[in-house]
């Protein structure tokens, strides 16, 4: 076995409500001082467009294929510019705030390394995860989204979402897409009980801030580039976060702030994932999610697996990727040119019904 009892070895904490304006830490009244260390995954990528100080911790996605560097689209966004995609060079390249690439998915926030603030000390938090304690296996994501969060205006972000559930009966069956984030979140929230803990939302990447689009036609044609670059991705499959392509490296990041990630934890449960034993322990974990509104855990529901839902790699491998084969170009091009072409397709059928 890998040295877990999910029936003991974690009580569950009474039931709280929290008040609706408050972030969802564990314990609000405990929890005196707000912070940004989190434990999460690191998407930073160097890239000639953007800052210079800038690293690499992944070569799988390129999001500088869903960013707007040129603001065809983006009327203006906060003085921060784009956080993704090699970050923000500054003049004269571009006029914003210069900062290094800080893309990242937050999976637990632990606030500050000051217990007495509701947080919990680097040294307590690096023991824990190089113990084993916490099983991570080898990452391996799919961005599944780009949206526009409910702020005025709003953050762009790319999604990691867990589109179906998994099969709680076939432990042979494919497991669904990012179900990795899931399984250590349910881990950090069960061993770690400090009062300033919690996730911020759905795992994303934020891509950008105060987005204000030039039009309403701009930002129909900006959601179908990321569209059609987020079925480019689809196609490969969930990809392992590696700076080089090498074997069951994707893991874990500690970080101080989203530009400052300290500490990496490489998988310490590695695959294949479909043995007994692996799956058994997989989904005690995911059979359960955290309520944000109650602070309690519950049990976990799904959406059901698509029917035509097949294994991307295993399905494209003979066939090549059909979205290179797509016409590309502008968007806003593209959809000025299918109505510049229905507008003259209307003027030629009225000239042969005049004739």
């Amino acid at each position: 076995m890998f040295g877990i009892n999910t029936c003991s070895a974690f009580p569950l904490p009474l039931l709280t409500f929290r008040h609706p304006l408050q972030p969802p830490v564990l314990k609000p009244d405990e929890s005196k001082v707000d912070g940004l260390a989190f434990l999460g995954l690191s998407l930073t990528r160097a890239s000639d467009r953007g800052h210079p100080d800038s690293i690499t911790h992944q070569t799988a996605f390129d999001l500088n294929d869903v960013i707007d560097r040129n603001y065809e689209y983006l009327q203006s966004t906060n003085d921060d510019g784009w956080l993704v995609g090699g970050g923000e060079p500054g003049p004269p390249k571009s006029y914003k705030l210069p900062a290094k690439d800080s893309a990242h998915v937050e999976i637990m926030r632990i606030g500050t390394y000051n217990p007495e603030w509701g947080g919990i000390s680097e040294k307590e938090i690096i023991k824990v995860m190089k113990s084993g304690t916490i099983l991570i296996p080898q990452i391996e994501v799919l961005p599944t989204a780009v949206v526009a969060n409910g702020d005025k205006p709003p953050e762009l972000e790319i999604r990691f979402d867990m589109p179906y559930g998994p099969d709680f009966i076939d432990t042979k069956s494919e497991l669904p897409p990012n179900w990795q984030l899931r399984f250590i979140h349910n881990q950090l929230f069960k061993h770690f009980q400090n009062p300033s803990r919690f996730c911020p939302g759905a795992f994303h990447s934020t891509i950008v801030r105060k987005a204000e689009f030039r039009s309403e036609k701009h930002k129909e044609a900006y959601f179908n580039m990321c569209d059609a670059v987020l079925k480019k991705w689809s196609l490969a499959g969930p990809r392992p976060l590696n700076a080089n392509m090498v074997d069951n490296k994707s893991g874990l990041w500690l970080f101080t702030d989203r530009s400052w990630p300290t500490h990496f934890f490489p998988p310490n449960f590695l695959p294949p994932y479909d043995t007994e034993e692996k799956r058994q322990v997989i989904l005690s974990f995911l059979n359960e999610e955290w309520d944000e509104k109650t602070l309690s855990w519950k049990k976990a529901i799904y959406p059901e697996k698509p029917k035509d839902v097949v294994p991307a790699q295993s399905f494209w491998s003979s066939f090549g990727n059909p979205i290179d084969s797509l016409p590309c170009g502008n968007p806003i091009e593209v959809l000025l040119g299918n109505a510049n072409r229905s507008k003259q397709s209307a003027t030629d059928e009225k000239s042969e019904t005049a004739i």
